[in-house]
């Protein structure tokens, strides 16, 4: 388990979660905003895309909510090369990049997102020490911009043509939290 808070579990990603990820990633309502609708999500893609990262710092996780598993979200620190796409020179400060959803759409507009970053936050810079937190949403994601607003990220930086969705380059907010 990585937090629990009230109704919200955030536990690590088990092998047993790999159907859940491929219902999720081949609902269309969900890739309009993760991933790309022209990107179903089979077995293999759930394996290879978070499953088979060789040497990589992520953590993958499971979203449940009231006992039910709802969505996804990972953590890890950002490397050298996002620090400086991102404009970030301070090298001592940790800085972590966060990338959720909720896959169960029933549960869309409810908050739990909020709740979701929110508690997230909370928990890298108790727990990890993080000084920032980053995202990276298309600028026209609305509702992951408001959600991220509603937790007290700030846009600090325009990221051009930064993010390929379906089928075209898209630009994107950096997305800041700070302690």
């Amino acid at each position: 388990m990585i937090l629990q808070k009230g109704k919200l579990l955030i536990r690590k990603l088990k092998d047993s979660d790999k159907q859940l990820l491929v219902k999720w990633l081949s609902n269309p309502m969900v890739l309009k905003y993760y991933e790309g609708r022209d990107c179903l999500h089979d077995l293999e893609m759930v394996n290879e895309h978070f499953y088979s990262r060789k040497g990589d710092q992520v953590t993958g996780c499971i979203v449940e909510y009231d006992g039910t598993e709802i969505g996804f979200i990972q953590f890890y620190q950002i490397d050298d090369a996002e620090r400086e796409e991102y404009g970030y020179t301070d090298m001592s400060e940790t800085i972590y990049g966060t990338d959720q959803f909720i896959g169960e759409i029933d549960y869309w507009n409810q908050g739990i997102g909020t709740f979701v970053v929110r508690s997230m936050a909370d928990f890298l810079m108790e727990k990890k020490a993080a000084d920032r937190i980053v995202m990276d949403p298309q600028i026209c994601n609305n509702r992951a911009i408001s959600c991220y607003e509603k937790c007290k990220f700030n846009k600090v930086k325009l990221l051009p043509k930064h993010e390929r969705h379906e089928g075209e380059w898209r630009d994107c907010w950096l997305m800041e939290y700070r302690k």
